[in-house]
């Protein structure tokens, strides 16, 4: 397969995942700011745009929240701009890819306008998680499970995990008390799969090794990381020690091994930072993807979010 292609592909994973996941956090967000009279508001607001790793000037208001996050089609961490970003990978790879994916991106890419000049945030967000349910729905309905699925289905289980950990970081967002964990579980569509798995009320630290290490839930950080780490095994079987796509595997498995050995209240006690850990490896698993399967200086039409 052609590198530029691989690329496109595995862009699309990963922005498709980005909008819905974004979605789901700035859901969460609202959600917390409308249930806590007493939220210190610019404060969570710059709080949640730092999770993203986003600048501001200003006060950080709520319309300056969702401008930056939901609306702005130039930021490739806005659901917008992800959203616009899939689809032009999605016409880049458009030889690979099957018709039913293709119509589903650019109906998507259609649509964004009006249904965000609507400015209904939580009517917004049902529709891009809808989008992107779509997306994935005919994607794993056309795609042979060859290269072209392998390449999509990595970027979708680096941004997934990725993005779980910045969900689970807005425990600790300042200028709030955090989201509970059923609503946490509510936002990641784990809350049914949690009760039928665990059958019992919803506690902390179950809440969390559920979200956090769970190898069935297909939502949960270590399935994610363990996703990741076995296509790259499939991608490149025969990958030396130091080469780096090896080097990615490790960079996951040690991050995913960081959850799995450790017990759940001492990750809890220190969230944020295992959170973040989270998030290093899987940017630096994307370089070493990027170093080894892709052309260097072709995709000059997006960027990561780091």
């Amino acid at each position: 397969m052609l590198s530029r292609i691989a690329e496109s592909l595995f862009w699309i994973g990963r922005y498709v995942d980005r909008a819905d996941n974004t979605a789901r956090l700035l859901d969460l967000h609202l959600n917390v700011l409308l249930e806590e009279p007493w939220v210190d508001e610019p404060t969570a607001n710059a709080a949640m745009l730092s999770v993203m790793h986003l600048d501001h000037e200003g006060e950080a208001t709520r319309e300056m929240l969702l401008d930056i996050l939901a609306y702005d089609p130039e930021c490739s961490s806005s659901i917008a701009g992800a959203l616009t970003s899939a689809r032009e990978n999605a016409r880049r790879a458009r030889e690979v890819i099957s018709t039913e994916v293709w119509e589903s991106l650019n109906t998507t890419w259609q649509q964004l306008g009006s249904r965000s000049r609507t400015r209904r945030p939580h009517t917004y967000f049902a529709w891009v998680r809808e989008r992107a349910a779509v997306v994935w729905g005919l994607s794993g309905a056309t795609t042979s499970r060859d290269d072209t699925w392998l390449f999509m289905d990595l970027g979708r289980s680096l941004e997934r995990a990725d993005m779980v950990a910045r969900l689970l970081m807005t425990r600790s967002l300042a200028g709030t008390i955090g989201a509970n964990w059923t609503t946490l579980l509510r936002s990641s569509a784990a809350h049914e799969a949690y009760l039928r798995r665990v059958r019992s009320l919803v506690s902390e630290e179950r809440a969390a090794e559920f979200l956090l290490i769970d190898r069935q839930f297909p939502r949960s950080i270590a399935y994610n990381l363990s996703r990741a780490e076995n296509i790259l095994r499939d991608l490149d079987p025969d990958a030396q020690r130091h080469s780096p796509s090896a080097q990615a595997r490790f960079a996951l498995g040690r991050a995913r091994s960081s959850l799995e050995y450790r017990q759940v209240r001492e990750i809890l006690d220190d969230l944020p930072a295992q959170m973040q850990a989270v998030q290093v490896a899987c940017a630096g698993a994307s370089d070493l993807i990027s170093e080894r399967f892709f052309q260097p200086a072709i995709t000059v039409w997006s960027q990561e979010a780091v």
